[in-house]
């Protein structure tokens, strides 16, 4: 009988030599506002860009859960590397859950990144919280079947290397309109441009920079859906929501992961010349690294059943976006907590720009800047539990 390879693990592909030398990228990165591109280089080389491409189409064939612990796995040597992949990964990880349920619209895309393909998110608008369920771009329908696009999109992280864009615009001319249109442009594109807009105090190595679209074309083949603007049972616009908030928490639960390690080894090196002893054996410094240390364990489970459940399309009903939402809003919390707790317990030398925590300090504040806020997803959970509020 024949048999088949099996993929190998996320430590396999992420290695420690290759986390080191990403580890030791991600200063020189940030210093000097770059672009991850080594890095990136090394992951398409590796397969990771069609880790959860099944291996029939040419990926590692690795499940949500797998890719999830290797998000995190990534994040807590370059966090910055981690999220900006993050874009190109949600967009894979959306393909696979729609293939699984033998919708083949994003087939084409499941191919392309397991040949090297970069993709990217361009979605968020300025001043737009409607996010998937509304957009302030203008989505022009063509006679022969393509869709031009007009607006401006932010955050647009791999913006140096990115070649193929899912965006989404507002029909507003069709005769069934308004329609929300969803289609993907190729960077070759002449109405796509990238503005140098990128020097922020965290997540540097993203350059996550502004995407101006004058009439950029997404063929007839790439337009992937046409929907009713507001919220939405399609099964696409759920899968986005889901693997974005589920790869964006297994980012910063892999940054609070280094900042424990660096909490831990701080605490079992430096003597307080006061008392003589190890400040490990300070009650204040154990009881700081205990409550992070709980916050992180309460996070992986959350994460683990949550990437289970979308994979193997479990429906939470009227949790549905609150369960991903609130996932998210604990999971930044949590790094949030451990990454403070972590610099209290390792002293002054983390207010230096140069200090590895005290780059994580700056990286997770971006956390609060992707959605769902704190304030959506609250409201998601409230709405699930009390029902929508009445008009």
């Amino acid at each position: 009988m024949p048999t088949t390879t099996p993929s190998p693990t996320p430590a396999q592909v992420l290695d420690d030599d290759l986390l080191e030398r990403f580890r030791e990228r991600a200063a020189v990165y940030d210093r000097d506002n770059a672009f991850f591109a080594d890095d990136l280089a090394e992951l398409r080389e590796a397969g990771y860009l069609g880790a959860v491409v099944p291996s029939g189409l040419g990926g590692l064939g690795w499940d949500l859960p797998t890719l999830v612990a290797a998000q995190r796995r990534l994040a807590s040597a370059a966090p910055a590397t981690a999220l900006g992949v993050n874009m190109h990964l949600v967009w894979t990880s959306v393909a696979r859950v729609l293939h699984d349920r033998d919708d083949d619209s994003l087939d084409f895309l499941l191919r392309e990144a397991a040949a090297g393909e970069v993709f990217a998110f361009g979605i968020s608008e300025a001043g737009n919280d409607l996010m998937l369920f509304g957009s302030d771009t203008i989505a022009d329908p063509q006679r022969d079947g393509t869709v031009r696009y007009t607006g401006r999109k932010i955050f647009t992280s791999l913006s140096p290397a990115w070649t193929r864009l899912g965006v989404h615009g507002l029909d507003t001319a069709s005769d069934d309109a308004p329609k929300l249109v969803y289609g993907f442009i190729d960077r070759d594109d002449p109405d796509v441009r990238t503005l140098d807009d990128w020097d922020t105090i965290g997540m540097r190595a993203t350059q996550s920079r502004t995407t101006v679209l004058d009439g950029a074309v997404a063929a007839r083949d790439r337009i992937v859906r046409c929907l009713d603007p507001g919220p939405t049972d399609d099964p696409f616009v759920y899968a986005i929501f889901a693997c974005f908030e589920l790869l964006i928490s297994s980012v910063y639960t892999g940054l609070a992961d280094r900042a424990l390690e660096l909490a831990v080894a701080s605490a079992s090196t430096r003597v307080s010349k006061r008392t003589g002893v190890p400040r490990s054996e300070d009650p204040d410094v154990r009881r700081r690294i205990a409550e992070a240390g709980s916050l992180l364990e309460a996070i992986e489970p959350q994460l683990d059943a949550l990437a289970r459940d979308v994979a193997d399309g479990v429906d939470h009903g009227a949790f549905r976006f609150a369960r991903p939402s609130g996932l998210k809003m604990r999971a930044v919390a949590a790094a949030r907590g451990v990454v403070e707790a972590a610099v209290r317990v390792s002293g002054g030398r983390t207010f230096f720009a140069g200090d590895e925590l005290g780059r994580l300090q700056r990286d997770v504040l971006a956390g609060a800047f992707h959605p769902s806020s704190d304030d959506g997803a609250l409201g998601a959970i409230a709405t699930a539990l009390l029902g929508p509020v009445r008009d």
